[in-house]
């Protein structure tokens, strides 16, 4: 990822372009996205001729533009699973245009990247995870978020990971005494700016489209000798109201069909019930996951549903949740809970539920039997492999338990 300082300087010499970068769009673009009055570097791909593709990256994973165009210099491009558009000129090796998605336009301006991008400084090693403190806390109560940081030589990438699940991953480098990472799959655009102090401590600066703001980051360790809170575990974090009692849901699937916690299909199964929503990219971040997990137990007697909570113009035409299950293969009954602002007061079953998504374990005999809040994805580093070990082995106990109380 290039700085935006570089960004203006190589696209105030178009000399520096390939000669083509004029005549076509093929190629990886440097492009900014504008959240404000702030410019946040990204990285995104173009292809074809008239049926053109795009792609912009959450570190080695792409989002790939559904359809796309490609005539007379107009380039449009289509993003189905996040119900968004690309729609800008190309002129001269320049991309100018407005990026749509949920009612809000971001500017975007790009250049062709170089074919040789120049090298940065390696900067000192805060490779590892951080604990970042939140003073000021947040609507769930969070107190501190982890800072995942990899570090090979030049190339270093982050994601700050709350109790929700992960900023997707802030790509870039080392440059006069900070490290600027940033980001923009389509989603989420941020920025963090990274400053290594004398005393071992980070300081970050927040930027983008949901925090703002500077906070101060501590090695584990650390933190916990000075006593500073840890960041939320996911698997405290909600509970069930009445363990007691099943965990209740009755909603239409997407052809109109009731599908309820009582129907035979349940009856006697481990349940998966995922509290998500279309447009939420930690719940896109877990669909592949959960779509993997059901092919894999399902014979086993594993059974997923997923609550989807949305906007009134996609209940009433649900198009991007159902390119996100055409995108991600989802085999499992996903149901319209209704409209995102009215999910508390239907998850009745409930407690201290506030994270999209959010995952109820449900056993054989119908009753909660663990919670996990949010989803850490690959952004995540070691953080997302030990989340999906955690989901493996729960469902992996269930099933077992399943089967001695079933002899």
């Amino acid at each position: 990822m290039k700085r935006f300082s570089l960004l203006l300087l190589v696209a105030s010499a178009p000399s520096l372009w390939p000669a083509t970068a004029s005549d076509g769009i093929e190629g990886l673009w440097n492009a900014t996205v504008m959240v404000g009055n702030n410019p946040i570097p990204f990285r995104m791909g173009l292809s074809g001729g008239s049926a053109a593709k795009g792609w912009f990256f959450n570190g080695d994973d792409r989002e790939v533009s559904t359809t796309g165009n490609f005539e007379n210099g107009i380039l449009t491009l289509h993003f189905d699973s996040y119900a968004s558009v690309l729609r800008a000129t190309v002129k001269n090796g320049v991309l100018d245009g407005l990026y749509t998605q949920r009612g809000k336009i971001f500017p975007i301006h790009a250049v062709p990247a170089p074919d040789h991008p120049a090298t940065g400084e390696t900067g000192p090693d805060i490779h590892g995870v951080w604990y970042l403190e939140n003073v000021s806390s947040t609507k769930k109560d969070e107190k501190a978020w982890s800072l995942v940081v990899r570090q090979e030589g030049t190339n270093v990438s982050a994601a700050i990971l709350r109790v929700d699940g992960d900023t997707g991953t802030l790509t870039g480098g080392f440059s006069d005494g900070r490290f600027v990472l940033s980001h923009f799959s389509g989603a989420r655009p941020s920025q963090i700016l990274i400053t290594p102090q004398p005393d071992g401590t980070l300081l970050v600066e927040l930027s983008g489209q949901h925090h703002e703001g500077a906070l101060t980051a501590y090695r584990p360790e650390v933190a916990k000798a000075k006593g500073l809170p840890e960041p939320t575990d996911a698997n405290q974090h909600t509970g069930v109201k009445d363990p007691s009692k099943p965990f209740a849901f009755s909603f239409p699937d997407l052809s109109g069909k009731i599908v309820s916690n009582t129907d035979a299909r349940f009856r006697g199964k481990v349940v998966l019930i995922n509290i998500t929503g279309s447009w939420c990219p930690n719940c896109h971040d877990e669909a592949p996951f959960l779509a993997e997990l059901y092919r894999k137990y399902h014979d086993r007697g594993l059974e997923i549903v997923a609550l989807s909570f949305e906007e009134a113009e996609q209940l009433q035409d649900p198009t991007r949740l159902r390119a996100l299950i055409k995108e991600y293969e989802i085999l499992y009954p996903v149901l319209l809970g209704g409209e995102t602002s009215s999910a508390k007061e239907k998850l009745t079953s409930a407690l201290d539920w506030d994270s999209w998504p959010t995952t109820f374990f449900v056993g054989r005999d119908g009753l909660v039997k663990a919670v996990h809040a949010g989803f850490a994805g690959p952004a995540s580093g070691e953080l997302y492999l030990r989340d999906k070990a955690e989901f493996v082995a729960k469902v992996e106990e269930l099933l077992s338990a399943d089967r001695v109380s079933s002899k």
